[in-house]
């Protein structure tokens, strides 16, 4: 099984005092109305395009290759919109790590409850599909509050930083695990857990295989599925945590039960039609999905590459007196 994080008095280092401040201040944010908090977070997305150019090409490419029907000048709005829900991204971490249950309340609604509640009525584990939507974060927290479930994360290299995101996504679930932990997923849904998995992202070629997904006839995605499926047979049930147009708060969308669909399937038909239900979940709210990360970067033996190569800057050695 996955170890967790444990704190420790290193965290004190002068390494780790920026990140300190950081959490300082966004802690001393939180405390503001939402109101102020959306505008807050809008304010640093529209910031972040300066500061992150390489991402913001990145974001752009993925658009272009995943949204072709849109003009240029829609697809540069929806760019825009994306940002402002990077930096909205940054504040609702925030909220979800740190904001008590009552005010969370406050903030969000649910609907279709009635999915899940059949799923569980089955005496059987659920492999609850989440996607890398900027509300990431904040759907785990308030999914957790209803059902408290398994976790799937990939610990991060600061060690501060996987202290801190674990403590926060413990609030309302009951353990996290690593992403390569499999037989700690399949043993958890086959003990009628729930388990939050995110089968969206380009994990590369191992353990990979290729299918459509938007208008890629050929991306990346991950055969942990297949395996999860073949193995626990759980329900498989998405959901969308979409932040409201009309500022007032967000709304868990959980969406029906799609396993039979992908019992007894081959490992290319579960990533098809796992990366479908995904696809259909974004096009719910595609200007809160996480399109910075380079979706489409593993290829095919020999396909062209989907993204401009990054020039790596020289570092000029110092020469010594």
């Amino acid at each position: 099984m996955t170890r967790l994080p444990t704190f420790s008095l290193s965290f004190f280092h002068p390494r780790y005092w920026l990140l300190w401040l950081g959490i300082i201040l966004l802690r001393g944010a939180l405390l503001l109305p939402y109101p102020l908090l959306r505008r807050l977070g809008c304010s640093l997305g529209r910031l972040s395009m300066w500061v992150l150019p390489r991402r913001v090409k990145v974001a752009r490419r993925n658009l272009e290759l995943c949204f072709p029907e849109l003009s240029s000048t829609e697809r540069e709005q929806l760019l825009r919109k994306n940002f402002e829900s990077v930096g909205m991204g940054i504040v609702e971490t925030g909220i979800a790590w740190y904001w008590p249950d009552w005010r969370m309340r406050k903030w969000f609604t649910v609907s279709g409850y009635e999915h899940m509640e059949k799923a569980r009525a089955g005496k059987r584990g659920v492999l609850l599909i989440g996607m890398h939507f900027l509300t990431l974060e904040l759907g785990a927290r308030i999914f957790g509050m209803l059902n408290p479930g398994v976790g799937v994360y990939r610990p991060n290299n600061n060690a501060l930083y996987d202290w801190l995101q674990t403590r926060g996504r413990l609030r309302s679930n009951k353990t996290m695990l690593d992403r390569y932990d499999l037989k700690g997923m399949i043993k958890a849904l086959k003990q009628d857990e729930i388990v939050w998995y995110a089968p969206d992202h380009d994990y590369g070629a191992r353990n990979s295989v290729f299918v459509p997904f938007f208008n890629v006839p050929d991306a990346a995605t991950t055969a942990g599925s297949y395996m999860l499926v073949r193995s626990a047979r759980p329900a498989v049930v998405p959901f969308i945590p979409r932040r409201r147009a009309d500022g007032k708060g967000y709304e868990l969308i959980i969406l029906p039960d799609i396993g039979e669909q992908l019992y007894d399937r081959d490992k290319e038909s579960v990533a098809t039609r796992m990366n479908q239900a995904i696809e259909e979940a974004i096009r719910q709210a595609p200007e809160q999905y996480m399109w910075l990360h380079r979706r489409f970067k593993t290829r095919p033996e020999g396909e062209p590459a989907l993204y401009e190569k990054v020039k790596k800057r020289k570092r000029k050695r110092k020469r010594k007196s």
